[in-house]
């Protein structure tokens, strides 16, 4: 099993900038990555609906022989990671919106936090929102229209500029010196909103420590890949794969697959 691929799987090409992270981190391991970019985004969507996209892609990597999967998008872990665990007999890493360190760390009181609608109304993020941010400010702000410009390949648009001074805005009144990316397409934002925040503002996203987790399982349960030999990446899209290529400036092998 040791040999076997990591599975990967988001509503899209966001959580390539987890697979960057943990290709970085363990590069001796296969790693296989599903980007769901036709039913992007899964913000927007009942649970019902996220619960049978989780399993659909779990199923798939499953299928190709994957040791583990990680589920590299906040909405999908906040609404079916407990599904996936009680399920599946493999591990799973989970993405959370990192609003613990934030709130242990401010300074003035207030932080931000932008992420999908279907992350900021879960379950999962209230509860650890209540357990660590009492006494402090959440100013939560949905990022909507953020992913399909993204999934677009609008990134650097003039459009994308707009909705970030509007959803910044509040966050900037209440003075924040946090601002906690819940959403893994977010972190390709991270040069325009360096530019657009104050310089004494964190931004926080969770990538580096789910790389972190994801080694820590593998050691644990003695699923770590100990080969030498170059690992195999394969990224596969259901959308348009000129996009996902441009988004890993065309290093890694990806193809179509329609799933």
């Amino acid at each position: 099993m040791s040999n076997n691929p990591i599975g990967i799987f988001d509503s899209g090409i966001g959580g390539t900038s987890i697979f960057k992270e943990i290709h970085a981190l363990l590069p001796n391991e296969t790693i296989i990555y599903l980007a769901d970019s036709k039913n992007a985004p899964y913000g927007n969507k009942s649970e019902a609906e996220i619960l049978q996209l989780s399993i659909k892609n779990t199923e798939l990597l499953i299928n190709k022989g994957c040791k583990l999967i990680v589920v590299a998008c906040n909405t999908a872990t906040t609404n079916a990671i407990a599904y996936l665990r009680s399920n599946y007999n493999i591990p799973f890493i989970g993405i959370e919106p990192a609003i613990k360190p934030a709130a242990l760390n401010t300074q003035s009181k207030a932080v931000g936090i932008l992420a999908t609608k279907g992350t900021l109304s879960s379950h999962l993020f209230h509860k650890t929102s209540d357990l660590y941010a009492n006494g402090i400010k959440v100013v939560e702000q949905i990022g909507e229209g953020i992913v399909p410009l993204i999934e677009s390949g609008k990134l650097e648009s003039e459009e994308m500029r707009g909705l970030l001074q509007l959803y910044l805005k509040p966050m900037l009144e209440a003075d924040i010196d946090y601002l906690v990316l819940g959403c893994t397409h977010y972190p390709y934002l991270i040069p325009m909103l360096t530019e657009m925040l104050p310089k004494h503002v964190k931004i926080i996203d969770s990538g580096l420590a789910v790389a972190k987790q994801t080694k820590a399982v593998l050691e644990t349960s003695d699923l770590l890949n100990k080969s030498k030999e170059k690992s195999s990446i394969k990224l596969f899209s259901n959308g348009k794969i000129t996009i996902l290529n441009s988004i890993l400036n065309h290093q890694f092998e990806t193809a179509f697959l329609d799933f």
